[in-house]
């Protein structure tokens, strides 16, 4: 479902379905077309001016992440198939497959880098401008955290990321200043309890400005530069999904969701199903 904001208030525009869960989607970066997949395996393209869609392609397993790669015209999904596949509107087969150690968890491309979080804390980096030349990545390893990992956001300006982890914890890694590498405890985990950090973003116009969201049902603010909290808001009482803020970051939009951090036998039905518009004010 696609909803625009005006003036404060939420306005429904259209929706297009697949044929099984979504997983995941994208705005291109002019806002006129949407990528999506999830567990019906493809990969579908929506036109949302001429409100038509095409299938890009698919995988042998359920879509993951989904990105548009504006400068080079093209989409690219990331899949528990273990590949990441790159696609153009004018083929029917993927223009680039890469192989992965394991399956893809996490996802997310800035500037022209993309960061791959995999199963078993598998971390691939890419240079996109080098990736149709080279596929061998810029950097690969395993995350500084101990854990899974659950979230990946990268830096504004393209020169490190952020990864959160299932119990908690947050990775920043700084390709220019080892000094800016760090991790921290962004969520509070007890021994019965794991607080996953369900998703990260990066404040589009203040560039060092994150936001960490998770099971604990808050999100908070940090400052990765002064490795300073900023701001804690008041929790909810459901975990936090998913958070994104929009293109201006004048708004934060999250979700509110089962998360299934607790597992299938915790998935009573009576989380709710909603998403959550913040206004966001600096300074």
């Amino acid at each position: 479902m696609i909803w625009e904001v005006i003036q404060g208030q939420a306005a429904f525009r259209t929706k297009f379905e697949h044929d099984a869960p979504v997983l995941a989607c994208c705005f291109s970066g002019d806002g006129q077309r949407l990528i999506s997949g999830g567990c019906d395996q493809q990969v579908r393209l929506r036109d949302l001016q001429a409100q038509q869609s095409i299938t890009l392609g698919s995988h042998e397993q359920p879509v993951k992440h989904v990105a548009a790669l504006d400068e080079m015209n093209l989409f690219v999904s990331g899949s528990w198939d273990k590949t990441l596949r790159f696609w153009s509107p004018q083929q029917q087969k993927p223009v680039l497959t890469l192989d992965l150690p394991e399956r893809v968890y996490a996802m997310d491309v800035k500037s022209n880098l993309m960061v791959i979080g995999c199963a078993d804390r598998h971390v691939l980096s890419y240079d996109l401008k080098r990736i149709q030349q080279s596929t061998t990545p810029l950097k690969a390893g395993v995350s500084a955290v101990k854990t899974q990992t659950r979230s990946i956001a990268c830096f504004p300006d393209g020169t490190g990321y952020a990864l959160g982890s299932v119990e908690g914890r947050v990775s920043v890694q700084d390709f220019q200043d080892s000094k800016k590498t760090f991790t921290f405890k962004s969520k509070q985990t007890n021994e019965n309890t794991l607080c996953a950090v369900n998703a990260l973003d990066f404040h589009p116009a203040m560039k060092s400005v994150m936001a960490t969201c998770g099971s604990d049902g808050q999100f908070v603010m940090w400052d990765k530069d002064s490795k300073k909290c900023l701001t804690k808001f008041t929790p909810c009482k459901f975990a936090i999904t998913a958070g994104k803020f929009n293109r201006t970051g004048n708004y934060f939009a999250y979700s509110v969701s089962y998360d299934w951090s607790q597992g299938h036998k915790e998935n009573n039905g009576t989380a709710p199903r909603q998403v959550f518009i913040h206004q966001y004010q600096t300074g």
